[in-house]
C-alpha cells in the first residue's frame, strides 16, 4: 500500500470528501455521531484532521467569521488530490478483502 490510513483517518477523510469545501471539527463530528451512531470527542477529530493535513491528504483555510460562532472563524477542510488517491487505494484493498470472503460465509 502506497498510502497510510488508520480507521480513523478514513472516516474522517471520507467526511471531509462528502462535506466538499463545508468541512470543519464540529460538523465531522457531528456526523461521525450521527451517521455511524460512534461517540467521538471534538479534539480527537481535530487531531486526526492535523495529521490528515500533515500527510498531505487535507488542505485547510480560514473562512469567513460568523454572528453564530460569536464572531470566530471556522478552520474548513478539503480533500487533496493526494488524499483522493488514498481513498481510492483503501477501498480497492477493503473490496479485495471483501471479495475474498466466501458468501457462504458472511450469510
Amino acid at each position: 500500500m502506497k498510502y497510510a490510513l488508520g480507521e480513523f483517518e478514513e472516516i474522517v477523510l471520507l467526511l471531509v470528501a462528502a462535506q466538499h469545501e463545508e468541512a470543519y471539527g464540529l460538523s465531522i463530528t457531528k456526523a461521525i455521531e450521527e451517521k455511524l451512531e460512534r461517540s467521538v470527542t471534538l479534539s480527537s477529530v481535530h487531531t486526526a484532521l492535523y495529521r490528515l493535513e500533515e500527510k498531505g491528504y487535507v488542505r485547510s483555510q480560514i473562512g469567513g467569521s460568523s454572528t453564530a460562532r460569536g464572531g470566530r472563524r471556522k478552520r474548513l477542510f478539503t480533500i487533496t488530490a493526494t488524499g483522493k488517491s488514498a481513498l481510492q487505494e483503501s477501498r480497492a484493498s477493503r473490496n479485495l478483502l471483501w471479495n475474498m470472503i466466501p458468501n457462504f460465509v458472511i450469510e
